[in-house]
């Protein structure tokens, strides 16, 4: 047959077979749609801070900015000092090393949690009731001066009995004087702790519900945080897994699972000196609430180191290798986002998030442009690849490794096209595009 003829087409089914099928599986078409929604496109601050009630301050952030700064001028005063410590290369030494300093001055916290649980423990309740208003009224401010971190909001009490009345009472108190200041941010984010039945997290979203219709606010306004800290919250005693259920619970209002290090591996029984972020206890229990959540729209966070950079500078530099190295470690694994426990592990968060997103940016930008052009290539890339790859380009650009015009001389596109192979409708649509 010539180059130019044209196949004969037949088919053998009616149409109305089709039509059947559709219309069988539009209750899975409208579940899928319900439940799986994709990732929301929103920025993902790179670490969450954690910082007790009565510590916080109209400063706080600003004072860990300069408390990151002043270790750095102590411990690592140049670009091939930091690098020394860290195993950086030579390439990357320099840009990685501006790049934090000049984040710490500019924003040296993307998400803070004013903290009503571990981090403040039991207090008379005058006096968490007169922090949790102070809060309100130091967030609220921060945001109206332009002193705010991208992302802020509270750790509250968990809902087991003993304080759950507590909780909801520092909640109420926290969104109550927000709304009294002028409105609830657009970066506020509350994190409930210590969730081990959806039942939790069912009461959680009564409780916002009711707040919502008591201040006259949209449904589903406020959402929150699931912390992941024991051993019930993976694993259910049917051997379903619970996490799984708690999204669901949560009505779509879920934003994050946090992944509660040290009372995960306690629960567990992991001995004191094995509580990291890298045992497999902890890897096994992100791995199920990263595939639980993929999809949902939720994110996943990993949690902490409690070694901190302080003393002389030999243990100081030990402290940042270990931070340095979990942190590359997570991001390697897609967790994208973790705690920090103290402003000396700030300098080497950034430094592992901007390593990782500056080694391979000029691989992912090549990559997502061959694929964009239909140019080909040593690897044959695909929607969902195409999606990965501007996702990892607009994760660099959102915390400052890297710029939009970099980006678009090694890719060729703009920040709107990115985002538009990021979403899962532009992938789907891409698959046809001749």
């Amino acid at each position: 047959m010539g180059q130019g003829q044209h196949e004969k087409v037949a088919t053998s089914l009616a149409g109305a077979v089709s039509e059947e099928i559709s219309a069988s599986l539009a209750p899975v078409d409208a579940e899928l749609e319900r439940r799986y929604p994709g990732d929301p496109g929103t920025r993902q601050p790179v670490h969450t801070v954690y910082v007790p009630g009565d510590v916080f301050a109209a400063d706080t952030i600003r004072s860990w900015g300069d408390q990151a700064l002043a270790a750095l001028d102590e411990h690592a005063p140049d670009a091939a000092s930091f690098a020394a410590v860290l195993g950086l290369s030579d390439d990357l030494a320099a840009p990685v090393y501006d790049r934090v300093r000049a984040k710490l001055e500019r924003e040296p916290v993307e998400d803070l949690r004013v903290d009503f649980e571990d981090g403040y423990g039991p207090r008379p309740d005058a006096e968490e009731d007169e922090a949790a208003a102070r809060a309100a009224r130091l967030v609220s401010e921060a945001y109206e001066t332009g002193t705010a971190a991208p992302y802020m909001g509270i750790r509250m009490k968990c809902m087991e009995a003993p304080v759950r009345d507590r909780g909801i009472r520092t909640l109420d108190i926290f969104l109550t004087g927000l709304m009294e200041a002028g409105g609830l941010p657009d970066g506020l984010v509350l994190t409930l702790p210590k969730v081990t039945y959806a039942e939790q997290v069912t009461a959680m979203v009564r409780l916002l519900e009711e707040f919502e219709k008591a201040r006259g606010l949209e449904q589903g306004r406020i959402g929150f945080e699931i912390q992941i800290e024991t051993s019930q919250s993976i694993l259910a005693t049917d051997g379903t897994a619970t996490v799984a259920r708690m999204i669901q619970a949560a009505e779509g209002r879920a934003t994050g699972l946090h992944y509660g290090t040290f009372d995960y591996s306690a629960c567990l029984g992991v001995s004191a000196a094995y509580q990291a972020s890298d045992h497999p206890a902890a890897d096994h229990a992100k791995a199920i609430m990263q595939v639980a959540a993929a999809g949902t729209g939720v994110r996943v966070s990993d949690g902490s180191t409690n070694v901190l950079p302080v003393g002389p500078t030999p243990k100081v530099h030990d402290a940042w290798r270990l931070h340095f190295g979990l942190t590359r470690r997570a991001l390697a694994r897609a967790y994208y986002q973790g705690w920090d426990m103290h402003p000396g592990h700030i300098p080497t968060r950034y430094a592992a998030v901007f390593a990782f997103y500056r080694e391979g940016f000029e691989q992912a930008a090549g990559r997502l442009a061959r694929y964009a052009n239909h140019a080909g290539g040593d690897v044959m890339d695909e929607p969902a690849t195409a999606k990965a790859l501007s996702g990892y380009l607009l994760r660099g650009l959102d915390c400052g490794a890297l710029d939009i015009a970099e980006v678009a001389r090694a890719a060729g596109l703009t920040r709107a096209d990115l985002e538009a192979f990021a979403s899962p409708r532009r992938a789907d649509l891409t698959i046809s595009t001749p």
